[in-house]
C-alpha cells in the first residue's frame, strides 16, 4: 500500500494487516494444492493434513477481522483506507471458505478410499480445473498485494473458464452414472469435489472484485463483464 499517512504508525497497522491477509492467503493456496495432489495421488497422507489444518484458517480470519476492528475503531479512516479495511474483512471470509472448499475435497478423496472406488471414473477434468482454480488464487493474492485492477479485472473474466470445465465435467459424470450404475456413489463424490473446484474459483473472483472497489471506489459485483472493463479503464 503506497499512500502514505500523517500517522506512521497508521501505515504500519495497514502494512501488517494487509501482510496477514497475504499470509493467509499462502495457507489457503497451500491447502487447495494439498488437496488436489492428495486426489490425484490418492495419498491418505495429504487428505489428512488438509483437514487438519482448517482449524488454522478459522483461527487467522477471526484474528485478522479483529485487527481491522481495532484500527477502524482507533483511526476512524475514510475513503480509501475504508475500502481497503471493509474489503479486507470480506476478502478474508471469502479466504476461509475457500479453505472450507480445500477441505471438503480432502473429505470426498478420503470417502473415496474408504469405498474402495477411486479409480471408477476418470476425472481429468478435475485435475485440469484445479489446477486452473489454485492458479486463479494465486494471482488473486498477487493482485492484492500490487491493487492492480487490471489483473482483478482479468480473473473475473478467466473464473468463466473454471465454470466451463465443471459444466463439462458434470455432463461427463451423468453419463457414466446413467450407463454403469455402480458409478453413482464415487460419481456423486466426484460431483461434490467438482463444485467444490469451482466455488474456489467463485471466490478468487470475488477477492478480484474488491480489489477494484479498494482503488475505483466502485461495487462492480453483479455487473457485467464489458462494464467492468469500462470501469476499470475509467470509461
Amino acid at each position: 500500500m503506497n499512500d502514505k499517512h500523517l500517522s506512521s504508525q497508521f501505515d504500519t497497522d495497514l502494512n501488517q494487516v494487509c501482510s496477514r491477509v497475504l499470509e493467509m492467503g499462502g495457507l489457503v493456496e497451500s491447502q487447495i494444492v494439498t488437496a488436489m495432489q492428495g486426489l490425484n495421488t490418492f495419498d491418505r497422507t495429504l487428505v489428512d493434513e488438509v483437514i487438519s489444518n482448517e482449524h488454522r484458517l478459522n483461527t487467522l480470519e477471526v484474528e485478522i477481522d479483529e485487527e481491522c476492528s481495532k484500527i477502524i475503531a482507533r483511526r476512524q479512516p475514510t475513503a480509501r483506507d475504508l475500502r481497503l479495511l471493509l474489503s479486507i474483512s470480506k476478502t478474508i471470509t471469502n479466504l476461509e471458505r475457500a479453505g472450507d472448499e480445500a477441505e471438503k475435497i480432502a473429505k470426498r478423496t478420503r470417502h473415496l478410499l474408504e469405498d474402495g472406488a477411486a479409480q471408477s471414473v476418470n476425472f481429468a477434468e478435475i485435475k485440469l480445473s484445479g489446477e486452473m482454480a489454485a492458479q486463479l488464487l494465486r494471482r488473486t493474492l498477487d493482485a492484492f498485494a500490487r491493487l492492480d485492477i487490471v489483473a482483478a479485472a482479468e480473473i473475473v473474466r478467466d473464473d468463466k473458464a473454471i465454470d466451463n470445465e465443471f459444466r463439462g465435467f458434470v455432463r461427463k459424470l451423468v453419463t457414466y452414472m446413467m450407463e454403469d450404475p455402480r458409478t453413482i456413489s464415487a460419481g456423486l463424490d466426484f460431483l461434490f469435489i467438482a463444485k467444490a473446484i469451482e466455488r474456489i474459483g467463485d471466490h478468487a473472483k470475488n477477492i478480484a472484485e474488491f480489489i477494484i472497489y479498494i482503488v475505483k471506489g466502485t461495487d462492480v459485483r453483479h455487473i457485467s463483464r464489458e462494464d467492468l472493463q469500462r470501469k476499470v479503464q475509467g470509461e
